[in-house]
């Protein structure tokens, strides 16, 4: 089934994604492309609206990203975003300088014309302003519908084309009406509302049944929810030539492989292959301290035994992983993708190792959507609603080296941690909840008896795409529990801390 699509431009603004999840959540397929975009590949795309992002770019300077002129002149409804609303400005002939006072933060806009765009809204709204440049004089055709007290022209549009530019940034959530501007766009547009769930599951259905045809596929299975989504899918797709593969690494949650397997057992009568490998990741990883050796430790390890068991089914000609929409986003940044903070570990996977054919039925979601998926497709709550969990598994909440005694010491810390947060009823509120085991011992008294053992880390983050996060503010009578717990029943533990570091400037994971 071929969506109606509405096209996000991106010239490198961090708030490029939440624009397309903003459009998607009003049943709209929407696309991130780099401005890199050749007019061919645009006239491909066949898009029926365009979002121009934001940019860390001014636009006054000489190596500022520009985009092919027949795109910005294309007859179809367009909205420009600050650097966005510049490129328009200065395309159509009007003057973009640097601003006198710069603009960050909240502001208030005086909207002038509170039909199209601003339907429904009240005359002042607040709005999330982040520039430095500022439009000093619009181009023909052009005439203001808002201002704000720093930005005479905070808002404008075209008199005869469809066609909107705004100053700040309708996306965030600092814009408390900003998704109705963006609705009120869409809906201008014509769009049918047809990107659902279900309209997802029954096109990838089919699609993978065109791919695949009668040749069995493998799966490499974590139990985190990309994974398990995708085993859905195919199993609904192709039935018994799915064949899935759990490798426990040893460095699961605690009973993760057990659950898993029953999990899916229950839920579609798939059996799941489970191979126990713990003796020799513990022996590979033995000594190793250092993150990003670990995780190179790990994926090579994987392969080595995914692809042993891989060969067991010679008929196979497709490699299935749950690669998401971010991944492919990242890949084609204009500018490449950002520095590296720590490599990830696909558990899927090295296809040119393997020679096998990709099946990636996830790559056009985000992580919000794939779990609406996996509702829809029946997945249980254990599945489906868990939080995010590393590739590299425990080796990277040991912040030392690795060992199957430290490894399970972890998994009981962890499991009391979980296990607290359903029973109050705090688990699905919370984006993200692990436990660290630092490298670190203190001192302390149990019994009248001095101890010297060791610390943990407990770690709860608020996100919506793991992109930002902030600490969650637990109750200080669950805290207290949670601690009084880990130390009575944990043995080698006397001091649990608790990590109240946002994302940025520390990453979610310790390591």
């Amino acid at each position: 089934m071929q969506h109606q699509q509405c096209l996000i431009i991106d010239f490198g603004s961090q708030y490029t994604q939440l624009i397309a999840k903003t459009v998607r959540r009003l049943n709209i397929f929407s696309e991130i492309v780099p401005c890199t975009i050749t007019w061919e590949e645009f006239q491909q795309r066949n898009p029926r609206a365009v979002i121009l992002s934001g940019s860390p770019w001014s636009i006054t300077r000489p190596d500022a990203p520009v985009l092919d002129p027949r795109i910005l002149a294309a007859e179809m409804p367009m909205l420009g975003i600050c650097y966005g609303m510049q490129l328009l400005v200065q395309a159509g002939g009007g003057k973009v300088i640097a601003a006198k006072k710069k603009e960050y933060g909240r502001a208030r806009i005086h909207i002038e014309d509170r039909d199209s765009i601003f339907r429904g809204l009240d005359s002042e709204e607040e709005v999330w302003m982040s520039h430095g440049d500022a439009v000093q004089t619009l181009p023909e055709g052009f005439r203001r519908i808002a201002r704000s007290d720093n930005s005479p022209f905070a808002a404008i549009m075209h008199e005869s084309r469809p066609v909107w530019a705004l100053q700040f940034h309708p996306e965030v959530a600092n814009t408390p009406h900003g998704a109705i501007m963006i609705e009120n766009f869409c809906d201008i547009a014509g769009f049918s509302l047809d990107w659902t769930p279900t309209s997802f599951i029954e096109s990838t259905v089919a699609d993978i049944r065109a791919q695949v045809g009668e040749d069995r596929v493998i799966l490499g299975l974590s139990g985190g929810v990309d994974s398990s989504v995708v085993a859905a899918l195919l199993h609904k797709a192709v039935g018994e030539q799915l064949v899935p593969i759990l490798v426990d690494t040893g460095l699961l949650r605690q009973d993760e492989a057990g659950q898993v397997r029953e999990a899916f057992q229950q839920a579609f009568g798939m059996e799941l292959i489970v191979i126990d490998a713990a003796s020799t990741f513990f022996e590979r990883l033995a000594g190793v301290a250092d993150p990003e050796y670990k995780r190179k430790i790990i994926g090579k390890t994987f392969i080595e035994i995914f692809e042993a068991e891989a060969a067991r089914y010679p008929d196979a000609r497709f490699l299935a992983q749950g690669t998401l929409y971010p991944d492919i986003i990242e890949s084609v940044s204009f500018k490449g993708p950002s520095a590296t903070i720590k490599s990830h570990h696909n558990v899927g996977g090295l296809p040119e190792q393997m020679n096998l054919e990709l099946v990636e039925p996830l790559r056009e979601l985000f992580k919000d959507e794939v779990r609406e998926v996996g509702r829809k497709l029946g997945l249980p709550g254990l599945l489906v609603n868990r939080h995010p969990f590393p590739g590299p598994g425990l080796a990277i909440r040991i912040i030392s080296d690795v060992t199957r005694e430290k490894a399970e010491l972890l998994q009981r810390i962890d499991v009391i941690f979980i296990d607290e947060l359903h029973e109050a009823g705090l688990y699905d509120s919370t984006w993200q909840a692990f436990a660290v085991l630092l490298p670190i011992q203190s001192v302390g008294v149990m019994g009248d008896e001095r101890t010297y053992e060791n610390v943990c880390a407990l770690r709860a983050v608020c996100s919506t795409d793991g992109m930002t996060a902030d600490w969650t503010e637990f109750p200080h009578w669950f805290l207290k529990r949670v601690s009084n717990r880990i130390i009575n029943e944990v043995r080698g533990v006397n001091r649990v801390v608790y990590d109240i570091s946002s994302k940025p400037p520390a990453t979610i994971e310790w390591e």
